[in-house]
């Protein structure tokens, strides 16, 4: 598993994809939150709070992990190398968690440099040091939570066809739907006798843990979604 895990992240910063990956992601955050002017312009909000950036930050993720994961397994399926991969003395889970570790530290790296965002809040407060530390906290954990779903979905996805942008298209579908799709579908009149519909959705167990209260019940949803989805790519692989 470790040997895909290293494999992995070295074909990431072997390629301009591992770099870009991050470059992007850290140049959207840093033009909408201190450049662009808008709803998530920390300068026009006028408070020293990270909460644009946690609000921002899931929205951009739908789209850049898929990105990452989509050839975790249909670049080996196109390549004609994945039933050379299977016949390695590992188990069908161990190279699915090698494939989906090896994604997910990529999308940490992308995040750690954020922490930065940290201190200039800090610094930005009328009085000095007066960031809520408990809320954001809790969002970070959130937020590694949500990605950790997110790439478990992407790994999944990449089962589902040889051609990545497919993949990629269906990834950012799914993604999408797990964060808002059941949110918007307790909006509707039609399904107002199931309010708790949302409760389904991630948008809400991720704005639960932004509170900066580490409920059991989010923890356990999250871990629920990514260890589904790893098991139904785990199927995938084995009926392959």
């Amino acid at each position: 598993m470790f040997a895909i895990l290293k494999k992995e992240i070295n074909t990431f910063f072997a390629s301009p994809i591992g770099y870009l990956v991050i470059g992007v992601f850290l140049l959207l955050n840093g033009l909408f939150l201190w450049v662009f002017k808008g709803q998530f312009n920390i300068f026009e909000n006028g408070t020293a709070s990270l909460s644009s950036f946690f609000l921002l930050a899931p929205w951009i993720l739908i789209f850049l992990v898929p990105a990452v994961t989509m050839r975790s397994f249909s670049d080996e399926k196109k390549q004609g190398t994945l039933e050379l991969l299977i016949t390695k003395p590992l188990s069908y889970f161990q190279i699915v968690l090698g494939k989906y570790l090896g994604a997910f530290v990529l999308i940490l790296l992308a995040l750690m440099p954020t922490l930065l965002y940290t201190y200039a809040i800090s610094q930005l407060g009328s009085t000095e040091n007066n960031l809520d530390l408990g809320s954001t906290i809790g969002s970070y954990f959130g937020l590694l939570f949500l990605a950790s779903a997110y790439t478990a979905i992407g790994v999944f996805s990449s089962t589902l066809s040889d051609n990545q942008i497919v993949t990629f298209i269906i990834a950012v579908f799914i993604c999408f739907f797990m964060y808002f799709g059941f949110e918007g579908l307790s909006n509707y009149s039609v399904f107002g006798d199931l309010i708790y519909m949302e409760n389904l959705g991630m948008s809400a167990h991720y704005n639960s843990m932004s509170k900066g209260i580490i409920d059991t019940r989010d923890l356990i949803y999250f871990i629920s979604i990514s260890v589904a989805f790893l098991i139904f790519t785990k199927l995938r692989i084995q009926k392959k």
